[in-house]
Order: structure tokens, then C-alpha cells, then sequence
């Protein structure tokens, strides 16, 4: 027999403690369950410590301390401790959503599988928050509510979803969902970053390149150019001035750039400053299509899921417009909500505003009419998602040459610009 020391929530809501005697863990947490106790720490007591099964309810700060058997008041919902930038990222977040539909549909109950999760994470952020999550549904609280107490990890989407999934009894399969939801949206960004980066590297190159040459290299080569020459080729003479400006400027230049930069970031982070940065993304040329696909297919597939899941068509355009990432879109969304609040349908709201293609406001009109729209709106998500990477890739496909053509053009001007002088140079000789 082993000793175990355990804290535990009582049936009247009152915090005890002790040390109970068991073969081993499991039996220990059957014991406890068996008394009505709901075990919040359960771990190996010292060997001086007595296993006489007695429980003592915990004093909090400022309290003294409890005899016996005496009650004291259960804690509230702990607040948030951790983020996203605190360790714990979206791949995490979709493995636990996951786990958890495979344990609650396992019939585990959901603190017993909160805590088995937290004491066998390996990240400790990760570990913290399930075990305030343990926490917090052991005192009372919903699954949902103690998920909104982390924001940052958890989303007004993904609460919502768990919420309707406790309601319908249907949590198992609502945490399958969001998890391949998850899973989708890090499989698509993951696309998009590997497809820029081979972009992005040659564009990163080619600055610091050119940048390295006109303030380090062509200075020194100017000033004894012009030592023996009196009247230098235009080229030369454009580089020259660009490299005399960058060279005597540079830090003035680079706090220019550095404060225009963090400008444009507050700007843009304020609430004006969004919707018109999200309002320029969809004009643009060539991007502003690509920029209208994208957010179509996270309008379809979020709404279709939501849908999916029990959430009403109201509540759920009402999350749709805080995750559909465009603010100029997400005040036409407020309009179909209100449009759709007065009786309108669906499609014909979406119709009206022309918002989205003729054919994907069609597709949502037979679902309304069927009954499927939760069907149709994946469909639609799907097929525009498949359009959105087929234009990603064909964009990057042509980007790449055209930046090499660009620096090399750069580059090359620079090289004749440094050679005319030369030639010229070796004529006179001859």
C-alpha cells in the first residue's frame, strides 16, 4: 500500500485535504471519487506523512487554519496566466482538442481527463493551463466558461462551439471539429509560409547585397575614380550620388525607415487604421482577389462548422464577423446579420451586398432550401480554398523570377556603372 496526500472538492463545494492509503494511483482516485471527493492534486505523500484517510479543508491567505471536516469556500474560476507568446502555440492547442474528444468519448469524465492531460504534458506552459482548467471545472465551473478565462489560446469561435457541444451532448464530436478545423488552418498557413520564403530569401539577398555595395564597396572605388577622371558616365554619377547620400545619411535613413515602419504597425494595429489596411488588401491589383478567396473560404468553412456543430445561423454570423480577419468585410457581414435578423435568407442578404461570386451565393441557396447549408458552406470553403492555393502558388511561381530579373538588374547597372569609367580609363591609356 502506498500513502497518498490529495486536495479535493467536496459535494458541498468545500475544499479538503488529507492522505489516503491506495495500491496505486487509480485506486486512490476511486477511493476519493467513492467518498464524493473530486480530487485537484493527487501525488505520492513523504514517507513521515500519516495514510489515515482523514481530510482537512485548506486554508486559504489570510485564513487560519481549518479543523477537521470544516469547509471552507470554494475558489472561483482562476483568470488566464498563459498565451500564445508564452509558449503554448496552435499546434498545441489542436493535439489537446483532440485528446480530449478521444477521452470524452471514452466516457472520462472531463476533469479526470483535464488532469490526466495536464500531468503528462511535457510543456509547462501548456501544463499550467490545463491544470487551471482542472481547476476550474472541478469548482464548479463549465467546460466552456473555464476556456474563456484563456482568450489568447482559446477563441470566441471555439468556446462558442464547445458551449453548443456541452448543450447538445454532442462535445466529442464538437472537439473533432474544431480540431480538424485547426488542423486546416495550420496546413494552409503552412503552405503560404513555405511558399514565400523562397521569394522572401532571394528579395532579403538582393537588399542586403546591394546595400553592402553602395556603403561599404563604391565609396572607397568612387573616390579614386574620380581622382582620375574628371567627367564620369551618368551611371556612375547616379550611383555615385545614391552612394555618397547612403553613406554620409545611413543612421538618419535607418531611423526613417524604422519610425516609419512602427508608424504604419500603430496605425494599422488601431481600429480605423485596420479596416482601412484591410479595405486597401482587397483593391489591390493582382492580391485583392486573392485576399477576397481567402477570406470567402474561412467565412464558408467557419460558418459550415459552426452550423455544423448546433450554433444558430444568428449567433454564428455573429462570430463569423470577430474571425473572418477583414474588417471591411466583417461590417458587410453585420449587415447580412441584421438583413437576416428581419426575416431575409441567407443567400439573398449575400446576394444583395455582392459581396461573393454569383455561383457560391447559388450553392448557399440550394443548402437553405435542402436543409444542408452546414454541407454547402463546406463544399464552398473548400472548393474556394482550392481556387485560393492554386493562385497562391501560380502568384509565387512568377514572383520568384521577377524579383531574381529585378536584382539582377539592379546589380547590373551597378556593374556597367563601375566599369564604364574603366573602359573609358583604358582608352586614354591607349
Amino acid at each position: 500500500m502506498r500513502a497518498f496526500s490529495y486536495q479535493a472538492i467536496a459535494d458541498n463545494g468545500s475544499s479538503v485535504n488529507g492522505v489516503i492509503e491506495a495500491e496505486d494511483r487509480r485506486a486512490a482516485l476511486q477511493q476519493l471519487g467513492s467518498r464524493g471527493l473530486f480530487p485537484s492534486r493527487l501525488e505520492a505523500a513523504p514517507a513521515s506523512a500519516p495514510a489515515n484517510g482523514s481530510t482537512t479543508a485548506a486554508p486559504g491567505p489570510g485564513q487560519t487554519p481549518a479543523r477537521p471536516g470544516t469547509a471552507t469556500p470554494a475558489p472561483s474560476v482562476p483568470a488566464a496566466g498563459w498565451s500564445f507568446g508564452s509558449g503554448v502555440s496552435r499546434k498545441d492547442v489542436t493535439a489537446f482538442s483532440r485528446q480530449m474528444a478521444a477521452l470524452i468519448g471514452a466516457s472520462i469524465p472531463i476533469p479526470q481527463a483535464l488532469e490526466g492531460l495536464g500531468e503528462e504534458e511535457e510543456n509547462p506552459a501548456l501544463r499550467a493551463v490545463l491544470l487551471d482548467l482542472t481547476t476550474a471545472v472541478r469548482t464548479g465551473a463549465s467546460f466552456s466558461d473555464a476556456l474563456a478565462t484563456q482568450p489568447r489560446l482559446f477563441s470566441k469561435l471555439y468556446v462558442s462551439m464547445i458551449r453548443v457541444g456541452e448543450e447538445s451532448g454532442a462535445l466529442p464530436g464538437v472537439m473533432n471539429d474544431l480540431a480538424d478545423l485547426l488542423e486546416h488552418e495550420a496546413e494552409v498557413r503552412s503552405e503560404v509560409v513555405s511558399a514565400v520564403a523562397y521569394p522572401l530569401f532571394v528579395l532579403g539577398f538582393g537588399v542586403v547585397t546591394v546595400t553592402v555595395l553602395l556603403t561599404v564597396v563604391l565609396p572607397k572605388l568612387f573616390a579614386m575614380l574620380q581622382e582620375m577622371l574628371t567627367i564620369l558616365p551618368w551611371p556612375t554619377l547616379v550611383l555615385l550620388r545614391v552612394s555618397t547620400f547612403l553613406d554620409r545619411w545611413w543612421p538618419a535613413v535607418l531611423v526613417a525607415l524604422v519610425g516609419a515602419v512602427a508608424g504604419l504597425r500603430y496605425y494599422v494595429r488601431t481600429p480605423a487604421g485596420a479596416e482601412v489596411a484591410d479595405r486597401t488588401k482587397l483593391r489591390l491589383p493582382i492580391m485583392g482577389g486573392l485576399f477576397r478567396s481567402a477570406a470567402l473560404g474561412r467565412f464558408a468553412r467557419t460558418l459550415g462548422t459552426l452550423v455544423r456543430s448546433g450554433v444558430s445561423l444568428l449567433p454564428a454570423l455573429k462570430i463569423v464577423e470577430s474571425t473572418i480577419g477583414n474588417l471591411a468585410l466583417a461590417r458587410l457581414i453585420a449587415q447580412v446579420t441584421e438583413e437576416t435578423r428581419g426575416g431575409a435568407s441567407l443567400a439573398a442578404s449575400l446576394r444583395r451586398l455582392g459581396i461573393f461570386p454569383k455561383s457560391v451565393v447559388q450553392m448557399i441557396a440550394v443548402g437553405e432550401e435542402t436543409g444542408k447549408l452546414d454541407d454547402m458552406l463546406l463544399k464552398v470553403a473548400s472548393i474556394e480554398e482550392r481556387q485560393t492555393r492554386a493562385r497562391i502558388k501560380t502568384i509565387i511561381s512568377l514572383l520568384a523570377p521577377i524579383l531574381i530579373v529585378v536584382v539582377g538588374a539592379v546589380v547590373g547597372f551597378m556593374v556597367i556603372a563601375v566599369l564604364l569609367p574603366i573602359f573609358r580609363m583604358s582608352r586614354g591609356i591607349h
